[in-house]
């Protein structure tokens, strides 16, 4: 008779005290070690989100230590409080799973499908390897970024324009702008500012202009139109001679410029000894990368082209004169730099005070070389006299990394993934003959330079977390062959999330892996379950038809399989689709971090449905396959005692 069919005989109406504390007590030990190990292994298999470091890190580590906190918790209840709240709570009369009408239902779907699963047996393993084969050229394909993009519901226009631009033209520039800007329907706000503010750590030049665009409610905007439409729009309306645009968000290129100093996507920094060579290189580096998918707003970071007023003394004319060097740099400094002369207090604050000549005396250079000096011997003689007095070119700002000179090249990414853009530019400058001369040498910065470290720490950190995994689980067995069954989910947990993330249209990044690393552990979590229940029917089929080749049959093997994956289907479909309500609903939601939220929980969801497709099929296909191994080779099963 089937294990499967329901039982004729009248089941006793009532149990004693002793015999319910009894079962609760066999109950909790049977999965109380299999539950604790599988949290274990869950804040194992967070291990290489603790090792990332820098952006990355600060975002997904609080992350890791409220799971973490809460699984270690978790796995104390499960094996302490658990137990007595159930002795408290599961009191009375029970129905047996199969009065469930949902239960019924599952089982009737399940058990067939299962019969057919061990049946077909190689058609099975081979649909399910070809499925994993797939997903190798599936992952290939998709490109590759740090961090998905934020949108942090504003807009950041910075423009750059020629550094030896006078204040006036940069004010004039900035109020066009402007008002352009503000002539798009989405615009509410613009704020733009030119130059540096009031602080040390802003060091950018006069040339460089930064806009906040403050953009109305998504309810707002004319049908149809995306974040992308209006930024494309405005580069259209602020095409101006002479001004490069660059387009970014407030928040990230803060973060940029500090941890990276590049405030584009991706910068090409130029290490050398001379600037003009380096503004040289940075504009053949520029040529080369020209026309290349995905780069845009590319521009070189001038190093050359700032005009800086040159006072040369004639020492023979100061001779001539009576005066010497330290009389026109006295002259030059009161009126023209200012010269300090007191200070004034105000509170708790404290200002000096200087003087220099106003700004109509100190406009023009015909003006300055006006300036009197005062000879005792000759009287009042004016600054031309004495000192040329003319524009000379150098750097407008200089820039130094490593004991190096250095300049840059800068560009977004739009359009294309981060990483394939890159790489195409990496190799056409490699193809380039000549860009670099002796001495030089070029370091791809900015978001890359992000991406290739949290790529190289989830590398090396991976492989050991697998095997954290595969030890943990052989603690939790005792066997080597029941640890490789529950790790092997692992894989066909990749299928579905690789699916996942390729229909949808997502790009590999840090967020993903994390996805990947919570999925790792919640698919070796529910196989643990399974193979609990699996082991558990191997008990019950020894213990009634003994330990040997001849008294089990293969029959007697499959059936007992069966009613192992059947008869417990629904704890383990409650491990599935626990974890699969509370992610599904982040993807319908929306708002402010929705977009780097999804490319988490993505593969999750995708490697939940596929992994638990494996286990409910495939697991007890190959659990029925190494235990017929085990009885033609041994002559008896390998039985692993399930109640700890």
């Amino acid at each position: 008779m089937k294990w499967f069919k329901k039982r004729k005989d009248k089941q006793p109406d009532w149990i004693t005290e002793s015999e319910r504390l009894a079962i609760i007590e066999k109950s909790s030990k049977q999965v109380s070690r299999g539950v604790f190990f599988a949290t274990v292994i869950i804040i194992t298999s967070f291990l290489p989100v603790f090792m990332l470091t820098g952006q990355e890190g600060k975002l997904f580590h609080p992350l890791a230590y409220t799971k973490t906190f809460i699984l270690i918790v978790d796995a104390l209840l499960v094996i302490t409080l658990a137990p007595v709240l159930i002795s408290f709570i599961m009191k009375g009369k029970f129905r047996p799973d199969h009065a469930n009408p949902v239960n019924r239902i599952l089982e009737r779907v399940y058990e067939p499908v299962i019969r057919g699963v061990l049946k077909w047996r190689k058609t099975t393993l081979a649909i399910n390897i070809i499925a994993l084969l797939i997903t190798i050229p599936l992952l290939a394909s998709l490109g590759s970024e740090f961090m998905p993009p934020l949108d942090e519901q504003s807009i950041l226009f910075m423009p750059v324009t020629l550094p030896d631009i006078s204040n006036s033209e940069a004010k004039r520039i900035l109020q066009v702008q402007d008002k352009i800007i503000k002539s798009v329907p989405e615009v509410d706000k613009v704020l733009g500012k030119a130059g540096r503010a009031s602080t040390a750590t802003d060091n950018s030049p006069i040339s460089m202009i930064e806009t906040i665009i403050k953009l109305k409610p998504k309810s707002e905007w004319r049908a149809g139109i995306t974040k992308k439409d209006i930024i494309t729009e405005l580069d259209a309306k602020l095409q101006i001679p002479g001004v490069i645009n660059g387009w970014t968000q407030p928040i990230v290129n803060r973060i940029n410029m500090l941890s990276t100093g590049i405030r584009t996507d991706v910068g090409v920094k130029v290490y050398g000894q001379n600037l003009d060579t380096i503004a040289n290189v940075s504009e053949r580096v520029k040529r080369t990368l020209e026309g290349t998918a995905g780069i845009s707003d590319l521009y070189v970071e001038p190093v050359t082209g700032g005009k800086y007023l040159a006072i040369n003394p004639r020492r023979e004319d100061l001779s001539r004169y009576g005066l010497n060097v330290d009389d026109v740099n006295q002259a030059v400094e009161f009126a023209l730099g200012g010269a300090p002369i007191g200070n004034t207090i105000e509170g708790r604050k404290r200002f000096s005070i200087s003087v220099r000549l106003a700004q109509n005396y100190r406009n023009s250079v015909e003006t300055i070389k006006r300036l009197p000096l005062m000879s005792a011997s000759m009287g009042e003689v004016p600054l031309s006299a004495v000192a040329d007095v003319v524009f000379e070119n150098g750097p407008p700002m200089i820039a130094s990394e490593n004991a190096m000179l250095r300049g840059a090249v800068l560009f977004n990414v739009r359009g294309r993934d981060l990483g394939g853009t890159v790489q195409e530019a990496i190799e056409k400058i490699s193809k380039s003959n000549g860009v670099l001369p002796p001495g030089y040498y070029l370091e791809w910065s900015g978001q890359y330079e992000n991406l290739i470290r949290g790529k190289q720490t989830l590398l090396w950190i991976a492989p050991v977390v697998l095997l954290i995994i595969f030890f943990s689980l052989y603690f939790a067995f005792h066997s080597l062959r029941e640890a490789f069954l529950s790790l092997i989910t692992v894989p066909f947990a990749l299928i579905g999330g690789a699916y996942m993330i390729y229909f949808w249209g997502v790009n590999l990044s840090v967020a993903v892996a994390v996805g990947f690393i919570a999925l790792f552990g919640i698919a070796v979590e529910t196989g643990i379950v399974m193979v609990i229940y699996l082991n558990d029917a191997m008990q019950q089929l020894v213990t009634k038809k003994g330990n040997s080749a001849q008294s089990i049959t293969g029959d007697d093997l499959r059936e007992y399989v069966i009613h192992g994956a059947v008869k417990r289907l629904r704890p383990k479909l409650m491990t599935v689709c626990v974890s699969l309500f509370g992610l599904v609903p982040v993807l319908w939601a929306n708002g402010v971090g929705t977009d780097v939220m999804q490319p988490i929980v993505l593969p999750m969801i995708g490697g939940v449905l596929t992994s638990s497709t494996h286990i409910l099929l495939v697991t007890p296909l190959i659990f029925l396959m190494t235990k017929e191994y085990e009885l033609r080779k041994y002559g008896k099963l390998q039985i692993h005692d399930t109640q700890h």
